[in-house]
């Protein structure tokens, strides 16, 4: 067992039992607790995040930096992956040996724990790293040394596979300019489930790379509408896609997710999380897909 994250009820999605509590949210907001008290800790392991507790993801990762060892993380079954979403683009994925990844790793959303494995989709703005942890095992960066040499990944490590499908990218935003392979969508194996990060995506899909991506179970997509793909092309993208379970990221305020969801409502059914955490496994997929909006920083 890894002391690191609590685990202490179930969460249900979709009348089935698919998710579980994995992130033990600091009361700091709400005056219940505060990082480095006893009281509250033991409070928090005896009883997990109470219902209406304010989730600051931020807040959680430095409540779980000060107090090492204050959590448990419960185990996963061997056909579940954790999903944890920390902010902005990036996830923290955990496969049943607690492989973890980090996606879009960079300097200004922390993952609270170190993973195995990070990816960075593209080099512009903050969406990578020039100094990534020496205790990471495997950095993966989605653009290539020159535009002829796009990044090409096919990475297995214990219960994971991961591999890239490069796409283009804008030079910077508001640019007419095509950077070839300056972005990958990265796909995780892990489970017997297909994983898809769409990164910084600028443009839809073609058919050669949405069968070079395959069967995707579970999609991460940027749904800003202006800094990476507009509304209609990510509707396009998604709709191709196919995925059972869409996981907003890549937006800067409620007022753009809204935007997003107001759009999604007219093909899918749409339900938000009251925790940025989920387990997912095979079985629980829902039959139509579905969007979920986990909470987290934007």
């Amino acid at each position: 067992m890894d002391e690191h994250l609590a685990m202490d009820r179930p969460v249900y999605f979709g009348g089935g039992r698919a998710f579980d509590f994995a992130f033990a949210c600091d009361r700091a907001t709400s005056g219940a607790a505060k990082p480095g008290n006893g009281a509250s800790l033991s409070r928090a392991r005896r009883e997990g995040p109470r219902a209406g507790d304010p989730c600051n993801v931020a807040r959680c990762a430095e409540h779980w930096r000060l107090n090492s060892g204050a959590f448990n993380l419960a185990a996963l079954n061997s056909d579940q992956v954790r999903l944890t979403f920390l902010g902005h683009a990036t996830f923290l994925i955990e496969s049943p040996q607690l492989v973890r990844i980090a996606t879009d790793y960079n300097d200004d959303v922390k993952s609270p724990l170190v993973p195995d494995i990070v990816t960075m989709n593209h080099a512009h703005d903050t969406h990578y790293t020039d100094r990534p942890d020496p205790a990471i095992k495997y950095v993966l960066r989605g653009w290539g040394e020159t535009p002829d040499q796009p990044a090409n990944w096919d990475l297995k490590y214990r219960d994971v596979r991961v591999r890239n499908v490069p796409t283009n990218i804008r030079s910077f935003y508001g640019s007419t300019t095509t950077e070839r392979y300056g972005n990958s969508i990265f796909i995780f194996e892990i489970a017997n489930l297909c994983i898809a990060h769409l990164g910084h995506l600028h443009h839809t899909l073609t058919q050669q790379q949405l069968n070079e991506i395959g069967r995707i179970d579970v999609v991460m997509a940027p749904v800003d509408g202006s800094y990476t793909l507009d509304l209609d092309g990510m509707m396009e993208v998604l709709t191709a896609l196919k995925a059972p379970l869409i996981i907003p990221m890549h937006f800067y305020g409620q007022y753009i997710l809204d935007r997003f969801l107001d759009r999604a409502r007219k093909l899918w059914d749409v339900e938000t999380a009251e925790i940025p955490s989920v387990v997912v496994s095979k079985a629980m997929l829902p039959a139509a897909t579905k969007v979920l909006v986990l909470p987290g920083r934007f």
